[in-house]
């Protein structure tokens, strides 16, 4: 998009270093929008979306979030809780002197939205939430029925599914090596995550060969997440699993807490996390609406996948764009 232009910094924020993309006015006006990205991206992958609003009057700010990209990523599996990554938002907001926020989720990145805007309300406008909904049995430790996370994709799922493989610290590094980064990020972005398919145990050039890529996805963009990915590894991102049940525990003070941000929600119907066993009637019977009161809309969006704010870009930052304006 002509004459928006991605600036970067590099901040000291809660012990670390983050890298910081932005774009748009520097001061304010309409609003600053946070975009937080998922597994395994960057903040490229709003790239997107920060154009359509920066050329609208918005502050658009994307971290690469703690183990990710330019930021720190601290060898201490247990620095990757909720309390640490949004520890490191609100620093954030605090060094570029933001009060508030629109807030923009997707997968990893829908699932720490969900705990700022538990955690600190007073922090967000309003939240546009993707792939991952509220789900409490996932994030917060609750009544005496309580399963922790990985028992229960465990149950549901089998030892083989992807959560569950990352637990062991070494045995996904292997798989997640540096140099299959190529590879890995084509077959994730392009195979994975997708109508019915998880992150598979053997991810091989006979399993996925060479194809390709689907018209939402350049050459140059798989370059950029493969180049970041080549000199970081992928342990700081996988980090983020070997604490789920960690987190239960920790939001365990927010068991019975309702969210109350103003929230539109959009999925694609064919996201994994759309097809988890219960979850569409969770979002459509009345039981998300129930945890979060001010959700305004739920958007589903026939035929899209798990990347969607990459794989639909103009359909996303138009529904982005159409609720915050409204504040």
């Amino acid at each position: 998009m002509e004459g928006v232009v991605i600036r970067h910094q590099t901040v000291e924020v809660n012990g670390i270093s983050m890298h910081v993309a932005k774009a748009g006015p520097k001061v304010d006006a309409k609003g600053a929008v946070l975009f937080l990205h998922g597994f395994p991206e960057l903040w490229y992958s709003w790239l997107h979306q920060m154009e359509h609003l920066a050329i609208r009057g918005y502050h658009c700010v994307a971290p690469d979030l703690r183990g990710y990209g330019g930021t720190t990523a601290p060898l201490d599996v247990a620095s990757y809780t909720p309390f640490h990554i949004v520890g490191d938002l609100v620093a954030l907001l605090n060094t570029l002197g933001i009060a508030k926020v629109f807030l923009v989720g997707h997968d990893w990145g829908a699932l720490i939205a969900w705990y700022m805007c538990l955690f600190r309300p007073e922090r967000v406008t309003a939240l546009v939430n993707t792939s991952i909904a509220f789900m409490r049995h996932i994030m917060i430790r609750t009544g005496p029925d309580f399963v922790n996370p990985i028992e229960y994709f465990n149950r549901a799922y089998g030892s083989n599914y992807y959560v569950c493989r990352f637990q062991e610290p070494g045995v996904a590094e292997k798989q997640f090596a540096p140099a299959h980064a190529k590879r890995l990020m084509r077959q994730l972005l392009c195979h994975c995550f997708s109508h019915g398919v998880f992150c598979d145990e053997e991810m091989d050039d006979n399993k996925f060969p060479t194809s390709p890529l689907p018209p939402w996805l350049t050459e140059a963009d798989i370059d950029y997440f493969v180049t970041s990915f080549e000199k970081t590894g992928f342990t700081g991102a996988i980090n983020y699993y070997r604490n789920l049940d960690k987190n239960c525990e920790l939001a365990a003070p927010w068991a019975d807490a309702k969210l109350q941000v103003p929230t539109k929600y959009i999925v694609g119907d064919g996201d994994i996390t759309y097809n988890f066993e219960g979850i569409q009637e969770y979002i459509h019977d009345g039981g998300f609406k129930e945890d979060v009161p001010l959700l305004d809309e739920v958007v589903v969006i026939p035929g899209a996948g798990h990347f969607i704010q990459q794989e639909r870009a103009q359909n996303i930052s138009d529904h982005i764009y159409d609720f915050i304006i409204k504040f």
